[in-house]
């Protein structure tokens, strides 16, 4: 194998026309350059200098490997530097992947700091709900992926194969017009007296967890209306035509007009989380969009 080492040497041997040269132009000892010079002609398994004189001359094959040196080393020079750039954060890239109520929340607010401390850093966004987001993490397609799952849901995803940055715990809200009978009541209700309304439903995972706490509460929920447009849930809402539940980071992504928020019991939670593969969180870039985006979850009030 080829030494990149052994190619500057043999560089400055040609250009120099003598060890002693070399070594003087490469800060080393003649008989570490004559050392180097013998790894790399055993390397090749032909020589590629011959002594006339006082001079060294390149064989044919000496020539032809000068000839291609100058390209690797450049090529290894730039490697070098580029790697050192994305090492020192002043390059490199993330993909990240989010469902909707963290890309109008969590992410502006990670993604702006992480462009003021690290300018170079470039970070490409897409959208897609768990599990569809963790299955293009284990795909190679992202690199990182913002998720959620509920407590005590089941089936709940298993995760142990990755790495996991807890960001918040989001709390499910119940929406009411703001002339229900509900709207102003203080403290939490039970998700039992929402049982004869008419239900506005929204994403499918969300969907079936709110299908699966009424049942827990002895009903089922008559879902008149079903999108995963967060603005459209409140817009239904605000009509006066049915009430829904969402997570508190859902609300805060849209101005909810017409509709009230009240607390439910039992208290149903979600956690979101950053999540990406164990080698990528070695990444500097991707270790410091974790750090952001952690930092803009402690500050999201539906984390207090």
């Amino acid at each position: 194998m080829i030494e990149a080492r052994h190619l500057r040497v043999l560089r400055a041997v040609a250009s120099t026309g003598s060890f002693s040269a070399a070594g003087r132009e490469l800060g080393c000892t003649q008989p570490a350059v004559s050392q180097q010079m013998k790894a790399l002609e055993s390397s090749v398994g032909t020589p590629l200098l011959v002594r006339t004189g006082r001079e060294m001359r390149l064989t044919q094959a000496g020539e032809a490997l000068v000839r291609h040196a100058a390209g690797i080393i450049a090529g290894l020079t730039a490697a070098e530097e580029e790697v050192a750039a994305i090492a020192g954060l002043r390059a490199g890239r993330v993909r990240l992947v989010s469902f909707p109520s963290g890309s109008s929340t969590l992410v502006p607010t990670a993604l702006a700091a992480l462009r003021a401390a690290h300018p170079g850093t470039r970070v490409s966004l897409e959208e897609a709900e768990p599990p569809k987001s963790v299955e293009l993490l284990r795909e190679g397609d992202c690199d990182v992926a913002l998720a959620f799952r509920y407590e005590g849901a089941a089936g709940a995803e298993e995760w142990d194969d990755l790495v996991v940055r807890p960001l918040l715990t989001d709390r499910l809200v119940a929406l009411v017009p703001e002339e229900h009978r509900l709207a102003r009541t203080q403290g939490a209700v039970a998700i039992g007296e929402l049982a004869r309304e008419s239900w506005i439903a929204g994403c499918p995972r969300c969907r079936g967890q709110l299908v699966e706490v009424c049942e827990g509460a002895g009903f089922t929920p008559r879902i008149d209306f079903a999108t995963d447009d967060y603005p459209a849930v409140v817009g239904l809402v605000g009509a006066g035509l049915g009430v829904a539940v969402l997570p508190q980071l859902a609300v805060e992504s849209v101005r909810p007009r017409g509709v009230r928020t009240v607390a439910l019991e039992p208290a149903v939670r979600r956690e979101i989380v950053a999540l990406t593969l164990p080698d990528l969180a070695q990444v500097p870039a991707v270790r410091a969009t974790l750090d952001e985006l952690a930092r803009a979850g402690a500050r999201q009030p539906a984390s207090r």
